[in-house]
């Protein structure tokens, strides 16, 4: 299996953490029968770290998808190489490293994670586009 494909697979993985670690913080504020129900009614504000989770699922899932066009991409098109492989471990392992220190409220460091994985992500575009 191609390393690309691998981490796609455990960013999968990731995603579902995102989404639990979420849910489960938003359910212990509102409770189970908000969660089963049909989440009609007005609630009170979420708490912050409810927000942070969130925001931190949702940074992930706008990202996600630019890292399945250009990991996939570089499968499909043959063009994957170390150095593929590399930026898509990186992506992954700053998008991994990014959820708790959202999630601890940790903001400059928080940023620079980001602003690695996004980078790490970007090489492996450019070389779907252009190598």
């Amino acid at each position: 299996m191609a390393q690309e494909i691998l981490v796609l697979a455990l960013a999968a993985v990731l995603l579902v953490l995102h989404i639990q670690a979420a849910i489960r913080v938003k359910t212990k504020q509102y409770g189970i029968a908000w969660n089963m129900g049909a989440r009609d009614a007005d609630m009170p504000p979420a708490d912050p770290l409810v927000g942070r989770l969130e925001r931190a699922r949702d940074n992930f899932l706008e990202t996600l998808p630019i890292a399945i066009i250009a990991l996939f991409g570089v499968v499909v098109t043959e063009k994957t190489s170390e150095v593929t492989a590399i930026a898509g471990w990186t992506w992954l392992a700053a998008r991994a490293v990014y959820l708790p220190l959202y999630w601890a409220g940790v903001p400059k460091v928080r940023t620079l994670v980001w602003a690695v994985g996004t980078l790490a992500i970007l090489v492996v575009l450019a070389i779907l586009i252009f190598g």
